[in-house]
């Protein structure tokens, strides 16, 4: 791999290898992450947030991806849409699939990418919405939030927490001083890991700004080629979803391009498939048809190969008609506790709808 995908992969073999050479690698940067997080801490102290038209909540983590913050950023969307909200979903749009996966988790919802984020809000306006969600807003300090949630993967919680570049830390925990919720997300990490999390957050972060959600898989989906989708379907192709419970017992190969595509085949290994090839990518990977060719010829005797929504998106489009067939493992989002607190940071954002004037500018 070259590019952006390869240092990417370079950077992940470095913050999660337990190899000699990646130990000294993190070593060797050790001074640069401590330059990184004094850079951190200046950038925030200096940034003066500016006032925004209508509210804003917030969802961003203090790690580089695999914290679940796109599904929790559609769930606010939906919560505050249920409560009568018009709600938009503002974000960078980095990569080519988060977008796209926001536009089927909640269709209802515009979805405004874009680098200048304070644009993005003034659009929002024009198109009659009255709140915001900005998604991976919490290092993004120029526009004004009346709620801040970080979220903190469970599944990949670090026996040491290391800034970049030596791992893959944004800030230190203390930054969660700033954060008016903190969501621990689990996927497939066991009930003590879960609760040793919790335990770590705890010394900084108070009871009752803390809550545990499940990104639960619910589903298996099937991903409609592009080939298919214009006329050329196979009568044999399957055109339902289908229970995971489908997968137990099964052989599957497994194609992943997100921050932690462990997490994702454990899930599918609790359901009880037999994982036969796990074709990794790194996040955000923008799959050609040399990847397409090479996942779905390399199956290892599976029948199916299995994907997360955030990569059928991308894959869908490529996809062979002859290929076996290719699906998506739907999430849902389960909250385990702290109910109230997310109820909360939504009716922080009500009270401001409220009070606000929203205009154009």
């Amino acid at each position: 791999m070259t590019g952006a995908g390869g240092l990417r992969g370079v950077a992940a073999w470095v913050w999660e290898h337990d190899s000699a050479s990646a130990r000294a690698a993190r070593v060797a940067l050790s001074p640069l992450a401590m330059l990184f997080g004094a850079m951190a801490r200046g950038r925030v102290a200096r940034i003066e947030p500016q006032p925004t038209p209508i509210p804003v909540l917030s969802v961003g983590n203090l790690s580089v991806g695999g914290t679940g913050k796109t599904p929790m950023a559609s769930w606010f969307a939906r919560a505050l849409q249920d409560r009568g909200a018009r709600p938009a979903l503002v974000l960078r749009g980095y990569g080519d699939d988060e977008w796209r996966v926001h536009e089927l988790l909640t269709p209802a919802v515009p979805v405004l990418r874009g680098r200048e984020r304070a644009e993005s809000l003034r659009r929002a306006v024009a198109m009659g919405c009255d709140v915001a969600v900005l998604d991976d807003g919490f290092q993004h300090r120029q526009v004004a939030r009346v709620s801040d949630v970080v979220l903190v993967s469970a599944d990949r919680w670090p026996h040491r927490l290391r800034l970049l570049p030596a791992g893959p830390y944004r800030e230190p925990l203390s930054a969660l001083g700033r954060a008016s919720a903190v969501v621990v997300t689990v996927k497939a990490a066991p009930p003590a890991v879960v609760q040793a999390t919790v335990d770590a957050l705890a010394a900084v972060v108070p009871a009752d700004r803390l809550a545990v959600v499940q990104l639960r898989p619910d589903a298996l989906v099937p991903v409609i080629g592009a080939a298919e989708a214009a006329g050329a379907t196979s009568p044999a192709r399957p055109r339902v979803s289908a229970p995971l419970a489908t997968l137990a017992g099964e052989a599957v190969a497994v194609v992943t391009a997100i921050a932690d595509s462990d997490a994702f085949a454990r899930q599918l290994i609790g359901g009880g498939a037999r994982v036969t090839v796990h074709h990794r990518f790194p996040d955000h990977h923008a799959f050609d048809a040399a990847d397409v060719a090479r996942v779905s010829t390399a199956l290892h005797g599976a029948g199916r190969v299995v994907c997360t929504l955030k990569d059928a998106v991308k894959l869908g489009p490529l996809w062979p008609r002859a290929a076996a067939p290719l699906w998506y493992v739907s999430q849902t989002v389960v909250v385990e506790r702290g109910a109230e607190v997310l109820a909360r940071e939504c009716d922080r954002v009500l009270v401001a709808r409220a009070t606000a004037v929203p205009t154009a500018g």
